[in-house]
Protein backbone atom coordinates (compact mmCIF):
# COMPACT_ATOMS: atom_id res chain seq x y z
CA UNK A 1 0.00 0.00 0.00
CA UNK A 2 1.07 3.57 -0.60
CA UNK A 3 1.16 6.23 2.12
CA UNK A 4 -2.29 7.57 1.27
CA UNK A 5 -3.89 4.15 1.67
CA UNK A 6 -1.97 3.58 4.91
CA UNK A 7 -3.24 6.91 6.30
CA UNK A 8 -6.85 6.01 5.47
CA UNK A 9 -6.45 2.61 7.10
CA UNK A 10 -4.86 4.13 10.24
CA UNK A 11 -7.65 6.70 10.47
CA UNK A 12 -10.28 3.97 10.18
CA UNK A 13 -8.78 1.88 12.98
CA UNK A 14 -8.34 4.93 15.22
CA UNK A 15 -11.98 5.77 14.67
CA UNK A 16 -12.97 2.21 15.59
CA UNK A 17 -10.96 2.25 18.86
CA UNK A 18 -12.28 5.72 19.76
CA UNK A 19 -15.84 4.67 18.94
CA UNK A 20 -15.52 1.76 21.35
CA UNK A 21 -14.41 4.18 24.09
CA UNK A 22 -17.35 6.48 23.30
CA UNK A 23 -19.69 3.50 23.45
CA UNK A 24 -18.36 2.57 26.90
CA UNK A 25 -18.79 6.19 28.03
CA UNK A 26 -22.41 6.27 26.82
CA UNK A 27 -23.12 2.94 28.55
CA UNK A 28 -21.54 4.25 31.74
CA UNK A 29 -23.66 7.40 31.69
CA UNK A 30 -26.86 5.50 30.93
CA UNK A 31 -26.26 2.86 33.62
CA UNK A 32 -25.34 5.54 36.18
CA UNK A 33 -28.64 7.32 35.55
CA UNK A 34 -30.60 4.04 35.61
CA UNK A 35 -28.96 2.89 38.81
CA UNK A 36 -30.30 5.93 40.68
CA UNK A 37 -33.90 4.97 39.96
CA UNK A 38 -33.62 1.19 39.50
CA UNK A 39 -32.11 -1.08 42.15
CA UNK A 40 -31.57 -4.01 39.69
CA UNK A 41 -28.23 -5.76 40.27
CA UNK A 42 -27.47 -6.29 36.56
CA UNK A 43 -27.16 -2.55 36.04
CA UNK A 44 -24.25 -2.40 38.47
CA UNK A 45 -22.40 -5.10 36.60
CA UNK A 46 -22.79 -3.30 33.29
CA UNK A 47 -21.82 -0.01 34.89
CA UNK A 48 -18.70 -1.55 36.45
CA UNK A 49 -17.71 -3.08 33.10
CA UNK A 50 -18.13 0.19 31.18
CA UNK A 51 -16.38 2.23 33.85
CA UNK A 52 -13.31 0.00 33.90
CA UNK A 53 -13.39 -0.24 30.11
CA UNK A 54 -13.19 3.56 29.88
CA UNK A 55 -10.20 3.60 32.21
CA UNK A 56 -8.46 0.88 30.21
CA UNK A 57 -9.23 2.64 26.93
CA UNK A 58 -7.91 5.97 28.18
CA UNK A 59 -4.76 4.39 29.64
CA UNK A 60 -3.91 2.57 26.42
CA UNK A 61 -4.83 5.59 24.33
CA UNK A 62 -2.33 7.60 26.35
CA UNK A 63 0.34 4.90 25.99
CA UNK A 64 -0.10 4.54 22.21
CA UNK A 65 -0.36 8.29 21.62
CA UNK A 66 2.72 8.98 23.74
CA UNK A 67 4.83 6.99 21.30
CA UNK A 68 4.15 9.32 18.38
CA UNK A 69 2.68 12.56 19.76
CA UNK A 70 2.21 14.72 22.80
CA UNK A 71 -1.19 13.62 24.26
CA UNK A 72 -3.66 16.51 23.76
CA UNK A 73 -0.65 18.65 22.82
CA UNK A 74 0.61 18.62 26.41
CA UNK A 75 4.39 18.23 26.67
CA UNK A 76 4.26 15.63 29.39
CA UNK A 77 7.66 14.05 30.23
CA UNK A 78 8.44 10.79 28.45
CA UNK A 79 5.88 11.34 25.71
CA UNK A 80 6.33 11.83 21.94
CA UNK A 81 9.04 9.21 22.38
CA UNK A 82 9.84 8.52 18.72
CA UNK A 83 10.50 12.13 17.79
CA UNK A 84 12.49 12.88 20.92
CA UNK A 85 14.60 9.71 20.76
CA UNK A 86 15.28 9.30 17.05
CA UNK A 87 19.08 9.28 17.44
CA UNK A 88 18.94 6.57 20.10
CA UNK A 89 16.39 4.63 18.05
CA UNK A 90 18.66 4.78 15.00
CA UNK A 91 21.67 3.53 16.99
CA UNK A 92 19.67 0.77 18.67
CA UNK A 93 18.04 -0.28 15.41
CA UNK A 94 21.41 -0.46 13.64
CA UNK A 95 22.92 -2.50 16.48
CA UNK A 96 19.85 -4.74 16.55
CA UNK A 97 20.11 -5.52 12.83
CA UNK A 98 23.84 -6.23 13.05
CA UNK A 99 23.53 -8.37 16.18
CA UNK A 100 20.53 -10.40 15.07
CA UNK A 101 20.75 -10.52 11.29
CA UNK A 102 24.41 -9.98 10.35
CA UNK A 103 26.07 -12.17 12.96
CA UNK A 104 28.42 -14.97 11.73
CA UNK A 105 26.06 -17.75 12.83
CA UNK A 106 23.13 -16.16 10.97
CA UNK A 107 25.07 -15.32 7.80
CA UNK A 108 26.93 -18.62 7.40
CA UNK A 109 23.94 -20.86 6.49
CA UNK A 110 22.87 -18.47 3.72
CA UNK A 111 26.42 -18.03 2.43
CA UNK A 112 26.92 -21.80 2.27
CA UNK A 113 23.85 -22.15 0.05
CA UNK A 114 25.26 -19.79 -2.58
CA UNK A 115 25.75 -21.52 -5.93
CA UNK A 116 26.50 -18.67 -8.28
CA UNK A 117 28.55 -20.57 -10.87
CA UNK A 118 25.78 -22.89 -12.11
CA UNK A 119 23.28 -20.05 -12.18
CA UNK A 120 25.73 -17.82 -14.07
CA UNK A 121 26.48 -20.66 -16.51
CA UNK A 122 22.79 -21.20 -17.22
CA UNK A 123 22.24 -17.48 -17.77
CA UNK A 124 25.32 -17.23 -19.96
CA UNK A 125 24.31 -20.21 -22.11
CA UNK A 126 21.47 -18.20 -23.62
CA UNK A 127 22.47 -16.68 -26.98
CA UNK A 128 20.35 -13.63 -26.26
CA UNK A 129 22.17 -13.03 -22.98
CA UNK A 130 25.52 -13.55 -24.68
CA UNK A 131 24.65 -10.96 -27.32
CA UNK A 132 23.53 -8.51 -24.64
CA UNK A 133 26.72 -9.04 -22.62
CA UNK A 134 28.99 -8.73 -25.67
CA UNK A 135 27.24 -5.53 -26.73
CA UNK A 136 27.60 -4.08 -23.25
CA UNK A 137 31.27 -5.06 -23.01
CA UNK A 138 32.14 -3.70 -26.43
CA UNK A 139 30.18 -0.49 -25.83
CA UNK A 140 32.01 0.03 -22.55
CA UNK A 141 35.38 -0.75 -24.15
CA UNK A 142 34.66 1.56 -27.09
CA UNK A 143 33.73 4.37 -24.70
CA UNK A 144 36.93 3.84 -22.71
CA UNK A 145 39.10 3.85 -25.85
CA UNK A 146 37.49 7.07 -27.07
CA UNK A 147 37.90 8.80 -23.72
CA UNK A 148 41.57 7.91 -23.33
CA UNK A 149 43.90 10.89 -23.74
CA UNK A 150 46.13 10.03 -26.71
CA UNK A 151 49.05 12.08 -25.46
CA UNK A 152 48.95 10.41 -22.04
CA UNK A 153 48.82 6.93 -23.57
CA UNK A 154 51.69 7.73 -25.96
CA UNK A 155 53.77 9.11 -23.09
CA UNK A 156 53.00 6.00 -21.03
CA UNK A 157 54.10 3.67 -23.83
CA UNK A 158 57.22 5.75 -24.52
CA UNK A 159 58.17 5.84 -20.83
CA UNK A 160 57.74 2.09 -20.46
CA UNK A 161 59.76 1.50 -23.63
CA UNK A 162 62.46 3.84 -22.31
CA UNK A 163 62.57 1.95 -19.00
CA UNK A 164 62.88 -1.36 -20.86
CA UNK A 165 65.55 -0.03 -23.20
CA UNK A 166 67.60 1.29 -20.29
CA UNK A 167 67.73 -2.20 -18.82
CA UNK A 168 68.21 -3.87 -22.20
CA UNK A 169 71.70 -5.29 -22.73
CA UNK A 170 71.82 -5.94 -26.47
CA UNK A 171 75.32 -7.41 -26.34
CA UNK A 172 74.13 -9.99 -23.81
CA UNK A 173 71.13 -10.83 -25.98
CA UNK A 174 73.19 -11.20 -29.17
CA UNK A 175 75.94 -13.19 -27.43
CA UNK A 176 73.49 -15.47 -25.65
CA UNK A 177 71.56 -16.00 -28.88
CA UNK A 178 74.74 -16.96 -30.71
CA UNK A 179 75.68 -19.37 -27.92
CA UNK A 180 72.24 -20.95 -28.15
CA UNK A 181 72.71 -21.48 -31.90
CA UNK A 182 76.14 -23.04 -31.32
CA UNK A 183 74.86 -25.28 -28.51
CA UNK A 184 72.11 -26.65 -30.75
CA UNK A 185 74.50 -26.96 -33.74
CA UNK A 186 72.12 -24.84 -35.81
CA UNK A 187 75.11 -23.06 -37.34
CA UNK A 188 76.13 -26.29 -39.08
CA UNK A 189 73.19 -25.93 -41.47
CA UNK A 190 74.40 -22.43 -42.29
CA UNK A 191 77.94 -23.72 -42.97
CA UNK A 192 76.59 -26.51 -45.19
CA UNK A 193 74.39 -24.15 -47.14
CA UNK A 194 77.10 -21.50 -47.44
CA UNK A 195 79.68 -24.10 -48.64
CA UNK A 196 77.29 -25.29 -51.32
CA UNK A 197 76.66 -21.73 -52.43
CA UNK A 198 80.39 -20.97 -52.67
CA UNK A 199 81.07 -24.22 -54.57
CA UNK A 200 78.33 -23.46 -57.08
CA UNK A 201 79.54 -19.89 -57.45
CA UNK A 202 83.12 -21.03 -58.18
CA UNK A 203 81.98 -23.58 -60.76
CA UNK A 204 79.61 -21.14 -62.43
CA UNK A 205 82.28 -18.43 -62.67
CA UNK A 206 85.36 -20.29 -63.94
CA UNK A 207 85.94 -17.65 -66.63
CA UNK A 208 86.36 -14.96 -63.98
CA UNK A 209 89.10 -17.04 -62.38
CA UNK A 210 90.81 -17.63 -65.74
CA UNK A 211 90.70 -13.93 -66.58
CA UNK A 212 92.11 -13.08 -63.17
CA UNK A 213 94.97 -15.59 -63.57
CA UNK A 214 95.82 -14.37 -67.07
CA UNK A 215 95.83 -10.75 -65.93
CA UNK A 216 98.21 -11.50 -63.07
CA UNK A 217 100.42 -13.91 -65.08
CA UNK A 218 103.71 -13.01 -66.82
CA UNK A 219 103.62 -12.42 -70.57
CA UNK A 220 106.23 -15.15 -71.16
CA UNK A 221 103.93 -17.87 -69.69
CA UNK A 222 101.84 -19.52 -72.37
CA UNK A 223 98.09 -19.14 -72.25
CA UNK A 224 97.44 -22.87 -71.97
CA UNK A 225 99.50 -22.85 -68.75
CA UNK A 226 97.39 -20.02 -67.34
CA UNK A 227 94.23 -21.90 -68.29
CA UNK A 228 95.54 -25.03 -66.62
CA UNK A 229 96.39 -23.12 -63.43
CA UNK A 230 92.94 -21.47 -63.43
CA UNK A 231 91.27 -24.86 -63.87
CA UNK A 232 93.32 -26.27 -60.98
CA UNK A 233 92.35 -23.37 -58.74
CA UNK A 234 88.68 -23.67 -59.67
CA UNK A 235 88.57 -27.42 -59.18
CA UNK A 236 90.49 -27.16 -55.95
CA UNK A 237 88.21 -24.54 -54.43
CA UNK A 238 85.06 -26.36 -55.59
CA UNK A 239 86.36 -29.65 -54.24
CA UNK A 240 87.33 -28.10 -50.91
CA UNK A 241 83.95 -26.55 -50.30
CA UNK A 242 82.24 -29.73 -51.49
CA UNK A 243 84.18 -31.58 -48.80
CA UNK A 244 83.03 -29.04 -46.22
CA UNK A 245 79.47 -29.39 -47.48
CA UNK A 246 79.36 -33.18 -47.31
CA UNK A 247 81.65 -33.92 -44.34
CA UNK A 248 80.00 -33.15 -41.00
CA UNK A 249 83.33 -33.67 -39.24
CA UNK A 250 85.39 -31.39 -41.51
CA UNK A 251 88.12 -29.45 -39.70
CA UNK A 252 86.86 -26.14 -41.09
CA UNK A 253 83.58 -26.68 -39.34
CA UNK A 254 85.36 -27.07 -35.99
CA UNK A 255 87.47 -23.98 -36.65
CA UNK A 256 84.40 -21.91 -37.49
CA UNK A 257 82.64 -23.20 -34.37
CA UNK A 258 85.60 -22.25 -32.16
CA UNK A 259 85.83 -18.81 -33.72
CA UNK A 260 82.10 -18.23 -33.25
CA UNK A 261 82.30 -19.40 -29.62
CA UNK A 262 85.09 -16.94 -28.93
CA UNK A 263 83.14 -14.25 -30.74
CA UNK A 264 79.98 -14.93 -28.70
CA UNK A 265 81.93 -14.74 -25.44
CA UNK A 266 83.65 -11.54 -26.56
CA UNK A 267 80.33 -9.88 -27.46
CA UNK A 268 78.92 -10.65 -24.01
CA UNK A 269 81.86 -9.59 -21.89
CA UNK A 270 83.81 -7.06 -23.93
CA UNK A 271 83.25 -3.48 -22.84
CA UNK A 272 83.96 -2.22 -26.37
CA UNK A 273 81.15 -4.35 -27.80
CA UNK A 274 78.87 -3.21 -24.98
CA UNK A 275 79.55 0.42 -25.85
CA UNK A 276 79.08 -0.22 -29.58
CA UNK A 277 75.69 -1.85 -29.05
CA UNK A 278 74.67 0.86 -26.59
CA UNK A 279 75.48 3.49 -29.20
CA UNK A 280 73.43 1.62 -31.81
CA UNK A 281 70.55 1.33 -29.32
CA UNK A 282 70.68 5.03 -28.47
CA UNK A 283 70.70 5.94 -32.16
CA UNK A 284 67.52 3.94 -32.74
CA UNK A 285 65.78 4.59 -29.39
CA UNK A 286 66.41 8.22 -28.50
CA UNK A 287 63.50 10.21 -27.00
CA UNK A 288 62.21 11.63 -30.24
CA UNK A 289 62.19 8.20 -31.92
CA UNK A 290 60.54 6.59 -28.90
CA UNK A 291 57.75 9.17 -28.96
CA UNK A 292 57.28 8.56 -32.68
CA UNK A 293 57.25 4.77 -32.25
CA UNK A 294 54.87 5.01 -29.30
CA UNK A 295 52.53 7.31 -31.24
CA UNK A 296 52.50 4.95 -34.23
CA UNK A 297 51.90 1.93 -31.99
CA UNK A 298 49.02 3.57 -30.10
CA UNK A 299 47.40 4.93 -33.27
CA UNK A 300 47.54 1.49 -34.84
CA UNK A 301 46.16 -0.24 -31.74
CA UNK A 302 43.42 2.36 -31.30
CA UNK A 303 42.25 2.15 -34.91
CA UNK A 304 42.21 -1.65 -34.83
CA UNK A 305 40.33 -1.73 -31.53
CA UNK A 306 37.72 0.79 -32.67
CA UNK A 307 37.18 -1.08 -35.92
CA UNK A 308 36.85 -4.41 -34.12
CA UNK A 309 34.49 -2.96 -31.52
CA UNK A 310 32.30 -1.23 -34.10
CA UNK A 311 32.04 -4.06 -36.64
CA UNK A 312 29.03 -6.30 -36.11
CA UNK A 313 30.71 -9.70 -36.58
CA UNK A 314 34.32 -8.74 -36.01
CA UNK A 315 36.98 -11.28 -35.08
CA UNK A 316 37.20 -9.78 -31.59
CA UNK A 317 33.45 -10.16 -30.96
CA UNK A 318 33.49 -13.71 -32.34
CA UNK A 319 36.41 -14.50 -30.04
CA UNK A 320 34.54 -13.12 -27.02
CA UNK A 321 31.38 -15.05 -27.95
CA UNK A 322 33.35 -18.26 -28.43
CA UNK A 323 34.95 -17.93 -25.01
CA UNK A 324 31.60 -17.08 -23.42
CA UNK A 325 30.05 -20.23 -24.84
CA UNK A 326 32.95 -22.33 -23.57
CA UNK A 327 32.74 -20.65 -20.16
CA UNK A 328 28.97 -21.28 -19.98
CA UNK A 329 29.48 -24.99 -20.71
CA UNK A 330 32.30 -25.26 -18.15
CA UNK A 331 30.29 -23.45 -15.48
CA UNK A 332 27.47 -25.97 -15.89
CA UNK A 333 29.46 -29.17 -16.32
CA UNK A 334 32.84 -28.75 -14.63
CA UNK A 335 32.25 -29.57 -10.95
CA UNK A 336 35.80 -28.69 -10.00
CA UNK A 337 35.47 -25.23 -11.56
CA UNK A 338 32.06 -24.77 -9.91
CA UNK A 339 33.50 -25.66 -6.54
CA UNK A 340 36.43 -23.27 -6.92
CA UNK A 341 34.27 -20.33 -8.05
CA UNK A 342 31.50 -20.91 -5.50
CA UNK A 343 34.01 -21.40 -2.69
CA UNK A 344 35.81 -18.19 -3.61
CA UNK A 345 32.52 -16.27 -3.78
CA UNK A 346 31.33 -17.67 -0.44
CA UNK A 347 34.58 -16.91 1.37
CA UNK A 348 34.83 -13.43 -0.16
CA UNK A 349 31.18 -12.58 0.57
CA UNK A 350 31.44 -13.92 4.14
CA UNK A 351 34.59 -11.94 4.90
CA UNK A 352 33.28 -8.79 3.22
CA UNK A 353 29.95 -8.86 5.07
CA UNK A 354 31.54 -9.48 8.46
CA UNK A 355 34.18 -6.84 7.78
CA UNK A 356 31.54 -4.23 6.93
CA UNK A 357 28.73 -5.01 9.37
CA UNK A 358 29.51 -1.79 11.20
CA UNK A 359 28.85 0.03 7.93
CA UNK A 360 25.30 -1.38 7.91
CA UNK A 361 24.81 -0.23 11.50
CA UNK A 362 26.19 3.24 10.65
CA UNK A 363 23.98 3.44 7.56
CA UNK A 364 20.82 2.62 9.52
CA UNK A 365 21.81 4.90 12.37
CA UNK A 366 22.71 7.86 10.15
CA UNK A 367 19.63 7.40 7.95
CA UNK A 368 17.28 7.37 10.92
CA UNK A 369 19.25 10.14 12.59
CA UNK A 370 19.00 12.35 9.49
CA UNK A 371 15.25 12.03 9.30
CA UNK A 372 13.19 14.84 10.74
CA UNK A 373 11.77 13.75 14.09
CA UNK A 374 8.23 14.38 12.94
CA UNK A 375 8.85 12.52 9.69
CA UNK A 376 10.25 9.48 11.52
CA UNK A 377 7.33 9.44 13.94
CA UNK A 378 4.82 9.61 11.09
CA UNK A 379 6.61 6.87 9.12
CA UNK A 380 6.57 4.49 12.06
CA UNK A 381 2.98 5.31 12.97
CA UNK A 382 1.88 4.54 9.40
CA UNK A 383 3.62 1.18 9.58
CA UNK A 384 2.56 -0.02 13.05
CA UNK A 385 -0.18 2.42 14.09
CA UNK A 386 -2.96 0.14 12.82
CA UNK A 387 -1.81 -2.74 15.01
CA UNK A 388 -1.35 -0.43 18.00
CA UNK A 389 -5.02 0.53 17.79
CA UNK A 390 -5.85 -3.04 18.73
CA UNK A 391 -3.99 -2.37 21.99
CA UNK A 392 -6.58 0.32 22.68
CA UNK A 393 -9.38 -2.07 21.76
CA UNK A 394 -7.91 -4.86 23.90
CA UNK A 395 -7.31 -2.40 26.72
CA UNK A 396 -10.97 -1.39 26.59
CA UNK A 397 -12.23 -4.97 26.70
CA UNK A 398 -9.66 -6.27 29.19
CA UNK A 399 -10.18 -3.25 31.41
CA UNK A 400 -13.93 -3.83 31.31
CA UNK A 401 -13.54 -7.51 32.22
CA UNK A 402 -11.17 -6.72 35.09
CA UNK A 403 -13.57 -4.08 36.38
CA UNK A 404 -16.45 -6.57 36.13
CA UNK A 405 -14.40 -9.19 37.99
CA UNK A 406 -13.53 -6.76 40.80
CA UNK A 407 -17.15 -5.64 41.09
CA UNK A 408 -18.36 -9.25 41.24
CA UNK A 409 -15.79 -10.27 43.86
CA UNK A 410 -16.58 -7.23 46.00
CA UNK A 411 -20.33 -7.98 45.91
CA UNK A 412 -20.10 -11.68 46.72
CA UNK A 413 -17.06 -11.99 48.98
CA UNK A 414 -16.57 -8.67 50.73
Amino acid sequence: MNDTEKKLQLRRYKAFATSLFVLMAVIFIVTTVLQKNNPAHWIGYIRAFSEAAMVGALADWFAVTALFHYPLGLKIPHTNLIENSKERIGDNLGNFVVSNFLSPENIRPYIQKLKVSAMAGKWLSSERNQDVLVNEITALAFDIVNKLDDSEVVNFIANKAREMSDELKINKIVGTGLEYILTNNDHQKLITNLSAQIKDYVLDNQQIVQQRVKRESYFLIPKFVDSSIAAKITDGLAGFFEEVETDAQHSLRFEITEKLQVFADEIQHSESWNEDFKKIKNDFLHDEKLQQYAGDIWLSIKNVLKKELETENSALKKYILKNMSELAINLQSDENLQHKIDHWIRVTAYKYILKNTHQAANLISSTVGNWEGRELSEKLELEVGKDLQFIRVNGTLVGGLVGLLIYTVSNFFL
